[in-house]
């Protein structure tokens, strides 16, 4: 039977409006603190219950909603933030669509307080599913506090596909634990069913709020990433390899505030590590990318997790050389610690806005037309401490007492020709493994390891050189490609020839591999061949050849002496010598160390000689 088109009733209208926007208890506490950003809060309450379900109250210090305004606010499509098309592509707040409140009033109950400066009282503003309860005037200090209950309590059918409740309060949890970090300047305190969760003194110490959220041993293993090329800068942080995650969760990026997911930047990061890192693990970062608005469109995505960039090239080159240029330029030896000191996270009292329901703190009073936050000596326990640092390696004939400061350790290196002279090869134990002493520390070096890193070196050199003969095959290996396989093959086809392949197109799908590196025989395996394929037409928003040179060379640990296998102290001697003079020493193509390091501190405190 056909059916009329008819225009839907509003109430129908706002609830899928609602769907899009509040997927989850998250959804509502992500648009709730974006706007008390906007809003210039420096200090931030949240509170759940129930994993957000029950109950969600966000209560900031910002500029606050003028009375007439906020009936508004509640409507579809209103916003303060813009004010035409053309905005969208200049926009510099957090949240932009004017969706946000009317979505959030759609599917729960809601109780917004809200007062600005100019205002002798505060407006008390009540509905549920989006219909007008109450509209009154009451006591309260500047800012705002909002409270939404009963998640989907009028769609049941939707609240039955939340996960637990626990499960919910996880992903509310990962993201006070991003906002933490992304904004340093801003004092948070969490409270989950009562419980103070998480609290920051808003001093602007990024590092430390790193080591609240993720512990010591994150936050002693950072390298500051800090660079600006064209219309945009990277400032962050990015961890040593030995800092190793099973999945992408760490990998973290916020693009002018926004917290996004993006396989651009986790390509480019990866990439970066990939020398370091053995397969399947993935590094720990954490980047805040500045760029001109105009050249990204954050309106591609309802919950404003995804962004398009306008040059996806230019940015992945720069992600990666800035990661790139931090590893390279630091001392990255694995140490091997017998004792590790118990390490325990201080509780930092902070002063933060308090639920209006229960009290709101005294402690913001007007000074010089600015609100001052009056705290006391416990609150500043970070305050006036530098940044979480580490000890740095020692270089020669100097001995360094006091912990190195991040951004200060980039000059200290031990693994550098120079030092040569002053390593003595100690000897072999188990046919594999090389003692080599150096000031107070030992180093113990991996023969196999330490080859490969230095065939994988030399291979990448003559392939930039063309330096690599070809090896035909007879007969040619046919092998059949999809229709993306072909995309990429004909993106990298002057690639592939210029470095030995010999490759033409038989017929229909097929293609004819009729010659190969010299070297590289393992590569007239259809499925090698065809996997290097796919690996080459991932999304990593570059043709940069060297990509081809780097999977190539990591297949060049054949030719690599293997442990069990008994070196002279000459050819030790002389394999120690090619590994000092490499870029990377520190780790094999497949990112397994190709060193350790004990210090002298460490045998002492094994033998009892300090405690």
């Amino acid at each position: 039977m056909r059916k009329r088109i008819h225009l839907l009733d509003e109430d129908t209208v706002n609830r899928i409006a609602a769907g899009e926007v509040v997927e989850r208890p998250l959804s509502i506490v992500k648009e709730l603190v974006e706007n008390a950003i906007d809003a210039g809060a420096d200090a931030l309450t949240i509170e759940i219950k129930g994993g957000g379900i029950d109950l969600i109250r966000v209560t900031d210090n910002g500029s606050g909603i003028a009375p007439s305004d906020v009936r508004a606010a509640f409507m579809a499509h209103a916003t303060s933030k813009i004010e035409t098309s053309e905005d969208l592509y200049t926009i510099k707040s957090l949240g932009f669509r004017g969706e946000a409140l009317s979505s959030i009033a759609a599917v729960c109950q809601v109780e917004i307080i809200t007062k600005i400066r100019e205002e002798m009282t505060a407006v008390r503003y009540r509905a549920d599913g989006g219909e007008e309860v109450s509209f009154e005037e009451i006591g309260a200090p500047d800012g705002t506090t909002f409270v939404a209950r009963n998640l989907f309590f009028h769609t049941p059918a939707r609240r039955k596909f939340l996960r637990t409740a626990v499960t919910e309060a996880g992903y509310i949890t990962e993201f006070v634990e991003h906002l933490c970090i992304s904004y340093p300047e801003i004092s948070v305190k969490y409270v989950v069913n009562g419980t103070n969760r998480l609290v920051t003194t808003g001093n602007g110490n990024r590092v430390e709020n790193i080591y609240k959220v993720f512990g010591r041993d994150t936050a002693d293993n950072l390298l500051e990433v800090k660079s600006e090329e064209g219309h945009a800068r990277i400032l962050g942080y990015a961890a040593k390899p030995l800092v190793v995650k099973n999945n992408r969760d760490h990998e973290i990026f916020f693009v002018n505030g926004h917290e996004i997911k993006d396989k651009i930047l986790q390509k480019a990061v990866e990439e970066a590590y990939r020398p370091y890192l053995m397969q399947h693990k993935f590094p720990f970062v954490i980047l805040m990318i500045e760029m001109d608005p105009s050249l990204l469109d954050v309106n591609v995505h309802p919950r404003k997790t995804e962004v398009r960039f306008v040059e996806r090239n230019t940015l992945f080159e720069f992600v990666r050389r800035s990661v790139i240029s931090v590893l390279s330029g630091t001392e990255l030896i694995n140490r091997a610690e017998y004792e590790p000191a118990p390490v325990s996270k201080p509780q930092m009292p902070v002063s933060a806005p308090e639920p209006f329901e229960t009290r709101r703190r005294d402690e913001y009073v007007y000074a010089g037309g600015q609100n001052t936050h009056f705290v006391s000596e416990d609150d500043i326990y970070f305050a006036s401490s530098a940044p979480v640092s580490e000890h740095a390696p020692e270089p020669v004939k100097d001995t360094v007492k006091e912990p190195v400061p991040v951004q200060q350790r980039l000059d200290m290196k031990i693994m550098v020709p120079d030092n040569k002279p002053y390593f003595r090869l100690v000897g072999q134990v188990f046919d594999t493994y090389w003692i080599i002493e150096y000031e107070d520390k030992m180093y113990i070096i991996d023969q196999h390891a330490a080859h490969e890193k230095v065939m994988y070196e030399k291979f990448v050199k003559d392939f930039k050189e063309r330096r690599v003969a070809s090896q035909f095959l007879n007969p040619a290996l046919i092998v059949t490609l999809s229709g993306r396989q072909e995309v990429t093959l004909s993106t990298y086809m002057d690639a592939f020839n210029s470095m030995g392949f010999e490759i033409e197109h038989f017929e229909g799908s097929d293609y004819a591999l009729r010659a190969v590196p010299s070297g590289f025989m393992s590569l007239e395996n259809k499925d090698i061949f065809t996997g290097l394929i796919d690996e080459l037409g991932e999304e990593t928003g570059t043709e940069d050849v060297s990509i081809i040179h780097d999977r190539l060379a990591q297949m060049s640990c054949k030719a690599a002496v293997k442990g069990n296998n008994r070196l002279s102290e000459i050819e030790a001697d002389a394999l120690l010598t090619q590994l000092l003079s490499l870029e990377n020493p520190y780790n094999c193509p497949h990112g397994r160390p190709t060193m350790i390091e004990y210090t002298k501190k460490d045998l002492e405190k094994k033998f009892k000689r300090i405690v």
